[in-house]
């Protein structure tokens, strides 16, 4: 009987927070990982070094995702170090927040590059290099649908996400390869508690049905099903991961 080929994995924005879990999480599942990185290149490669203390496979692969070259190169090194990409996360993403009366266009343009131009390309490249069966999973927001103040560019990114989500899946669903999105409630990590007073973080976790925020895990979770091979018949979707938050 022939041995079954290694599944591998691209996580963009894989240095800490969600994405770090992900990758954790893959590497446990038995894929070999490609950790990306921007700036954080300590960051990542402890992720990677834990991940190799439970006897996982993975590397660090520093790009910019605003950057237009910076998505063909993970492809680029996956191929060269584990012989193709099977699952691709688009994870690394941005968020500023102000009114939109206030919005500087700087502001705006480096969050579009990133959240929507990197997920754009990210889509485009897996589309083109994911192996036949595999997955294509990005990230939205659960601030889709609650239309919050000072939340308009990051939501309006993230919508588009949720749209190019929907239309990629038709169009890839033939080669067996699903496309879906997980859209996380506020979740504990450094960036969602940034700038946060305590009382700030307690009137959310009192928002929340479940009366807690979620951890990086909760999502990693979620994202490890979509990722694995029970999950073929789940196309198309966006999976709101917040604690049951409307």
């Amino acid at each position: 009987m022939a041995l079954q080929q290694k599944r591998v994995a691209i996580v963009t924005g894989a240095s800490k927070g969600i994405g770090a879990a992900i990758a954790q999480q893959l590497a446990m599942d038995g894929l070999a990982v490609v950790v990306n990185y921007a700036h954080g290149r300590e960051d990542a490669e402890h992720v990677v070094r834990g991940i190799e203390r439970e006897g996982g496979q993975a590397i660090t692969v520093q790009a910019d995702l605003a950057d237009r070259l910076g998505i063909a190169s993970l492809f680029d090194q996956a191929e060269q170090h584990f012989g193709g990409v099977d699952v691709l996360i688009n994870n690394a993403g941005m968020i500023k927040l102000a009114p939109l009366a206030e919005f500087s266009d700087e502001d705006f343009d480096q969050q579009i590059a990133l959240n929507l131009g990197g997920v754009f390309r990210g889509m485009r490249e897996g589309a083109r290099r994911v192996r036949d069966g595999g997955r294509i999973i990005s990230f939205s927001s659960s601030v889709v649908g609650l239309w919050q103040p000072g939340y308009g560019v990051y939501a309006a990114t993230k919508a588009a996400v949720e749209a190019m989500t929907h239309v990629l899946a038709k169009e890839l669903g033939a080669r067996g390869i699903t496309v879906n999105a997980v859209a996380p409630g506020p979740v504990e990590t450094q960036l969602f508690l940034k700038g946060k007073s305590e009382d700030q973080v307690n009137a959310i976790v009192a928002m929340n049905p479940m009366k807690r925020l979620g951890q990086p895990q909760d999502i990693a979770n979620v994202v490890s099903f979509l990722a694995g091979r029970d999950s073929g018949w789940i196309n198309g979707q966006i999976i709101r991961a917040n604690g049951g938050v409307v």
